[in-house]
């Protein structure tokens, strides 16, 4: 398995992912959300970026999207790993913890405070492996 950047050639097997990922949380996206998203992944104006997961045949695996912003609690930059998906016949096989372990490796390089992350409270099986690479500090989302 190879960690790498997005390519503009793995769309067709991205949107199968992320296709995937979208029904697994039971939401819709506008097909032009998708498409500027897909878009914001190669602008390097963008504070976004995406990495995939690959077998040695080249086939994507799953995916994690982060974002980059300031906060008022630190002088350097946070990073926001905003979505993580893994293929279901992928699972339990170390490729969100290896994804996850380089989203750590460029927030390290690039100097950031923070990394986090969001899960709904029912994805245990997520969960077990997030209890064991970060730490759960009891905060609760609100939303308008």
């Amino acid at each position: 398995m190879i960690i790498r950047d997005i390519r503009p050639t793995d769309r067709a097997q991205w949107q199968q992912l992320w296709d995937g990922y979208i029904a697994f949380y039971e939401s819709a996206v506008a097909p032009e959300v998708t498409e500027t998203t897909w878009q914001r992944f190669f602008d390097r104006n963008e504070p976004m970026q995406a990495l995939v997961a690959a077998d040695h045949m080249g086939d994507l695996l799953g995916f994690t999207h982060i974002v980059f912003h300031r906060g008022t609690w630190a002088i350097g930059d946070f990073c926001y790993l905003e979505d993580l998906f893994v293929a279901p016949a992928a699972r339990k096989h170390g490729v969100a913890r290896a994804l996850i372990e380089e989203v750590y490796a460029i927030a390290d390089k690039r100097k950031c405070e923070r990394v986090y992350w969001l899960t709904h409270e029912s994805n245990a099986v997520a969960r077990r492996l997030y209890d064991q690479v970060a730490r759960h500090l009891g905060f609760i989302q609100y939303r308008r």
